[in-house]
């Protein structure tokens, strides 16, 4: 991390003084792309390319484990954007090193997101203003964060891992839909809590970065999903890689062809694995379908269909997401949908189903904007009372994280290795 934060810092440098040289800004900036990805590639895909070369060769190269710097995939992806923004002129160049270093490393979202690009914080930099209203904002937000992720994506992932210790020959196919929507809200819990919490000590700073995910299960195309989940991610994507490989300005055929090439890397980014690649070429399919005629189809359509479609497109994905062994990701969707020998239901499933029904309940609706536009009408209605009582309740919601989290062993990171 310090030697990309200096790297780069001197990258800026080199490109600004050299502005109106012909050559030497471009030179730069292909030497910080090369080695910014070369880094990234050697710790996180190492290991992934070295034993598929063994598997297609018959050697037998040896493997030795390496840490995965804390973080790397997202300072990565941020120190990039910032020689990329002063290359294009789209950001001032940092002459303070302080002020960058702060960029790079700013912990609140080092490790889980959402990942910063330089243009859309440059001025912030410089002029940002601490206030008693912004770190009170910044509270409510992180609090809200720890909410979603310590009560409720934790409480639900110990029935996904309850369900995913299950040999997959006993599933039921109540069981495999009662475990692969558990880890549905598990995951968007965790992550958004993470961000959530990222964008409250951001506030608290004085700091105010993007929003990284917007309800997305309330979405009724996959194409609008993609806009509402990750949007950190989706920007720098859009901006650093579909836009420059000609975006949908050059034919459909390209615009194909740059829609696959980014959903590649969004799989290939997430982890050095082939399932994640499967998942990403699997959104790439149904988001270039719904350009070609899917979007069309549903636009005349009830509502309801194009969310149901999207619930079970996004659905499967988590089960392509979630198995790095592809057999066994096979297997398990093919339970869901009753290709085999196995039960409707069992005791097992019909248990699960009883003891987790309200917290089901409760998911959906902290996953839709009911609950906040409920508080909102609460607060405008009754001023006087809502000043005194919200604050009371989220120290509530932080006690009882407190307390979940001092008697608990499981607390998943599920970002951790990206």
């Amino acid at each position: 991390m310090l030697f990309s934060t200096f790297f780069d810092y001197l990258n800026g440098l080199l490109i600004d003084k050299h502005r109106n040289h012909r050559y030497i800004p471009k030179a730069v900036l292909i030497t910080s792309v090369i080695v910014n990805l070369g880094i990234l590639g050697f710790f996180k895909y190492y290991g992934f390319v070295v034993d598929n070369i063994n598997g297609l060769f018959n050697l037998n190269i040896a493997i030795k484990s390496l840490p995965l710097p804390v973080g790397i995939s997202f300072y990565t992806f941020q120190t990039l954007s910032y020689t990329i923004d002063v290359y294009t002129n789209k950001a001032p160049v940092q002459k303070n090193i302080i002020s960058f270093g702060t960029y790079v490393t700013m912990f609140p979202q080092l490790v889980a997101g959402p990942i910063v690009k330089y243009g859309d914080i440059a001025y912030q930099m410089n002029n940002r203003r601490e206030s008693i209203d912004l770190f009170g904002e910044g509270a409510e937000l992180f609090i809200i964060g720890l909410t979603k992720k310590v009560l409720l994506a934790n409480n639900i992932g110990l029935l996904w891992t309850n369900i995913k210790e299950t040999p997959l020959a006993e599933l039921s196919i109540l069981s495999a839909w009662l475990g692969i929507i558990a880890f549905t809200f598990q995951i968007y819990f965790d992550f958004s809590g993470y961000s959530d919490m990222a964008l409250g000590l951001g506030k608290m700073f004085g700091f105010n970065l993007m929003k990284n995910f917007d309800y997305p299960y309330i979405s009724k195309s996959v194409t609008e999903f993609w806009r509402r989940w990750h949007i950190s991610l989706g920007e720098w994507f859009r901006e650093y890689v579909y836009i420059p490989l000609g975006g949908n300005r050059m034919g459909s055929l390209k615009q194909y062809r740059n829609l696959f090439v980014v959903w590649f890397l969004t799989g290939l980014w997430h982890g050095a694995s082939w399932n994640f690649v499967l998942w990403g070429l699997y959104f790439g399919v149904f988001v270039t379908l719904e350009k070609i005629f899917l979007l069309k189809w549903l636009k005349n359509r009830p509502k309801f269909i194009g969310h149901i479609y999207t619930l079970l497109v996004v659905i499967i994905g988590w089960v392509l997401f979630e198995f790095e062994n592809m057999y066994e990701g096979a297997y398990f969707i093919k339970t869901m949908f009753g290709l085999g020998k196995h039960m409707l239901f069992d005791r097992h499933g019909l248990y699960y189903l009883y003891t987790n029904a309200m917290l089901f309940i409760l998911l959906i609706l902290c996953s839709t904007p009911f609950l906040n536009n409920l508080s909102s009408k609460i607060k405008d209605k009754l001023k006087s009372i809502s000043v005194i009582a919200m604050p009371l309740i989220y120290l509530l919601f932080l006690f009882l994280c407190t307390a979940y989290l001092v008697n608990e062993s499981y607390n998943p990171f599920l970002y951790f290795r990206f």
